[in-house]
Protein backbone atom coordinates (compact mmCIF):
# COMPACT_ATOMS: atom_id res chain seq x y z
CA UNK A 1 0.00 0.00 0.00
CA UNK A 2 2.84 2.55 0.58
CA UNK A 3 4.49 1.70 -2.56
CA UNK A 4 1.09 2.78 -4.47
CA UNK A 5 1.07 5.60 -2.04
CA UNK A 6 4.59 7.10 -2.94
CA UNK A 7 3.98 6.07 -7.12
CA UNK A 8 0.87 8.19 -7.01
CA UNK A 9 2.75 11.10 -5.41
CA UNK A 10 5.45 10.53 -7.99
CA UNK A 11 3.09 10.62 -10.54
CA UNK A 12 1.05 13.68 -9.23
CA UNK A 13 4.07 15.64 -8.40
CA UNK A 14 5.26 15.19 -12.08
CA UNK A 15 2.36 16.06 -13.74
CA UNK A 16 1.86 19.57 -11.50
CA UNK A 17 5.59 19.95 -12.20
CA UNK A 18 5.49 20.65 -15.96
CA UNK A 19 2.13 22.32 -16.17
CA UNK A 20 4.55 24.74 -18.75
CA UNK A 21 5.70 23.37 -22.22
CA UNK A 22 9.23 23.79 -20.77
CA UNK A 23 8.64 21.74 -17.63
CA UNK A 24 7.14 18.68 -19.70
CA UNK A 25 9.93 19.48 -22.35
CA UNK A 26 12.93 19.26 -19.03
CA UNK A 27 11.15 16.40 -17.80
CA UNK A 28 11.23 13.93 -21.02
CA UNK A 29 14.17 15.45 -23.16
CA UNK A 30 16.68 12.81 -21.25
CA UNK A 31 14.03 9.91 -21.59
CA UNK A 32 15.28 6.47 -23.31
CA UNK A 33 13.86 6.65 -26.89
CA UNK A 34 13.36 10.83 -26.85
CA UNK A 35 14.19 12.34 -29.69
CA UNK A 36 14.27 16.41 -28.77
CA UNK A 37 15.36 19.71 -29.99
CA UNK A 38 14.71 23.35 -28.89
CA UNK A 39 16.19 26.76 -31.06
CA UNK A 40 18.58 28.34 -28.79
CA UNK A 41 18.60 32.29 -29.15
CA UNK A 42 21.90 32.34 -31.32
CA UNK A 43 20.25 30.03 -33.66
CA UNK A 44 16.99 32.15 -34.46
CA UNK A 45 18.27 32.97 -37.46
CA UNK A 46 17.87 29.67 -38.64
CA UNK A 47 14.27 29.74 -38.69
CA UNK A 48 14.23 32.00 -40.84
CA UNK A 49 15.64 30.01 -43.26
CA UNK A 50 12.72 27.15 -43.48
CA UNK A 51 11.04 26.16 -46.31
CA UNK A 52 8.31 28.45 -48.00
CA UNK A 53 5.63 25.96 -46.92
CA UNK A 54 6.70 25.74 -43.18
CA UNK A 55 7.07 29.38 -42.83
CA UNK A 56 3.80 29.74 -44.29
CA UNK A 57 2.34 27.35 -42.16
CA UNK A 58 3.33 28.85 -39.13
CA UNK A 59 4.42 32.16 -39.17
CA UNK A 60 7.28 34.37 -37.09
CA UNK A 61 8.58 32.21 -34.78
CA UNK A 62 10.43 33.07 -31.71
CA UNK A 63 10.52 30.27 -29.65
CA UNK A 64 10.87 26.49 -31.55
CA UNK A 65 10.90 23.62 -29.22
CA UNK A 66 9.92 19.76 -30.42
CA UNK A 67 10.20 16.17 -28.62
CA UNK A 68 9.18 13.01 -30.25
CA UNK A 69 8.94 9.50 -28.23
CA UNK A 70 9.38 6.53 -30.04
CA UNK A 71 8.55 2.89 -28.65
CA UNK A 72 6.42 4.04 -25.56
CA UNK A 73 4.35 1.53 -23.55
CA UNK A 74 0.71 1.96 -22.88
CA UNK A 75 1.24 3.80 -19.21
CA UNK A 76 4.15 5.94 -20.55
CA UNK A 77 1.71 6.94 -22.99
CA UNK A 78 -0.72 7.83 -21.20
CA UNK A 79 1.24 9.71 -18.76
CA UNK A 80 2.53 11.90 -21.56
CA UNK A 81 -0.87 12.82 -22.02
CA UNK A 82 -1.91 13.55 -18.80
CA UNK A 83 1.22 15.92 -18.58
CA UNK A 84 0.44 17.35 -21.64
CA UNK A 85 -3.68 17.95 -20.54
CA UNK A 86 -1.73 19.47 -17.44
CA UNK A 87 -0.12 22.07 -20.13
CA UNK A 88 -2.94 22.76 -22.01
CA UNK A 89 -5.46 23.50 -18.88
CA UNK A 90 -2.58 25.95 -17.95
CA UNK A 91 -3.80 28.94 -19.97
CA UNK A 92 -4.12 27.67 -23.35
CA UNK A 93 -7.10 27.23 -25.72
CA UNK A 94 -8.12 24.12 -27.46
CA UNK A 95 -8.28 24.61 -31.24
CA UNK A 96 -9.06 21.11 -31.40
CA UNK A 97 -8.95 17.90 -29.25
CA UNK A 98 -9.49 14.13 -30.28
CA UNK A 99 -8.99 11.60 -27.83
CA UNK A 100 -9.26 8.11 -28.88
CA UNK A 101 -7.70 4.80 -28.20
CA UNK A 102 -5.73 4.97 -31.34
CA UNK A 103 -4.91 8.62 -31.28
CA UNK A 104 -4.95 11.73 -29.20
CA UNK A 105 -4.31 15.11 -31.24
CA UNK A 106 -4.38 18.32 -29.45
CA UNK A 107 -3.88 21.63 -30.92
CA UNK A 108 -3.65 24.36 -28.12
CA UNK A 109 -3.44 27.76 -28.33
CA UNK A 110 -2.52 30.84 -26.36
CA UNK A 111 -3.93 34.44 -28.04
CA UNK A 112 -3.43 38.35 -27.64
CA UNK A 113 -6.79 39.56 -29.14
CA UNK A 114 -7.01 38.01 -32.78
CA UNK A 115 -3.45 36.92 -32.94
CA UNK A 116 -2.25 33.41 -32.02
CA UNK A 117 0.91 33.77 -29.56
CA UNK A 118 1.35 30.42 -28.77
CA UNK A 119 0.83 27.21 -30.08
CA UNK A 120 0.91 23.33 -28.51
CA UNK A 121 0.60 20.47 -31.68
CA UNK A 122 0.42 17.12 -29.46
CA UNK A 123 -0.12 14.21 -31.41
CA UNK A 124 0.25 10.60 -29.64
CA UNK A 125 -0.68 7.23 -31.66
CA UNK A 126 0.06 3.84 -30.19
CA UNK A 127 3.79 3.94 -32.00
CA UNK A 128 4.95 7.44 -31.34
CA UNK A 129 4.06 10.62 -29.43
CA UNK A 130 5.00 13.96 -30.86
CA UNK A 131 5.08 17.49 -29.61
CA UNK A 132 5.88 20.70 -30.88
CA UNK A 133 5.83 24.45 -29.20
CA UNK A 134 5.76 27.33 -30.89
CA UNK A 135 5.47 31.22 -30.25
CA UNK A 136 5.39 33.94 -31.88
CA UNK A 137 2.83 35.52 -34.63
CA UNK A 138 0.69 32.94 -35.92
CA UNK A 139 -2.43 32.71 -38.54
CA UNK A 140 -5.04 30.96 -36.17
CA UNK A 141 -6.34 29.39 -39.06
CA UNK A 142 -3.34 28.27 -40.14
CA UNK A 143 -2.55 26.24 -36.79
CA UNK A 144 -6.29 25.32 -36.89
CA UNK A 145 -5.51 23.24 -39.86
CA UNK A 146 -2.93 20.76 -38.07
CA UNK A 147 -6.25 19.41 -36.72
CA UNK A 148 -6.46 17.46 -40.18
CA UNK A 149 -4.04 14.16 -39.97
CA UNK A 150 -2.25 14.46 -43.69
CA UNK A 151 -1.76 18.44 -42.97
CA UNK A 152 -0.18 17.61 -39.66
CA UNK A 153 1.82 14.69 -40.96
CA UNK A 154 3.28 16.93 -44.27
CA UNK A 155 4.14 19.70 -42.26
CA UNK A 156 6.06 17.56 -39.55
CA UNK A 157 7.79 15.55 -42.27
CA UNK A 158 8.63 19.15 -44.14
CA UNK A 159 9.51 20.95 -40.84
CA UNK A 160 12.17 18.11 -39.41
CA UNK A 161 13.83 18.00 -43.36
CA UNK A 162 14.02 21.83 -43.18
CA UNK A 163 15.43 22.51 -39.90
CA UNK A 164 17.71 19.28 -40.35
CA UNK A 165 19.18 20.21 -43.43
CA UNK A 166 19.80 23.51 -41.70
CA UNK A 167 21.25 22.62 -38.62
CA UNK A 168 23.45 20.02 -40.50
CA UNK A 169 24.57 21.47 -43.13
CA UNK A 170 27.05 19.69 -45.60
CA UNK A 171 30.77 19.45 -45.79
CA UNK A 172 30.87 18.81 -49.29
CA UNK A 173 32.29 22.09 -51.29
CA UNK A 174 30.41 21.45 -54.15
CA UNK A 175 27.59 21.40 -52.50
Amino acid sequence: MKNIFITISLCFLLVSCSSSFQGFYNNHKADMGATSFQVPNFMKALLSNISPEVKSAIGNISDFKYIKFQSVNALKRQSLIEEMNAVTNSGYTDVFRKNELEQTRIISVREVGVVVTDAIIFNSTENETTAYYFQGNFDPEKIKSFADEETFNAFSNNLMQSYNSNINPSFNPEN
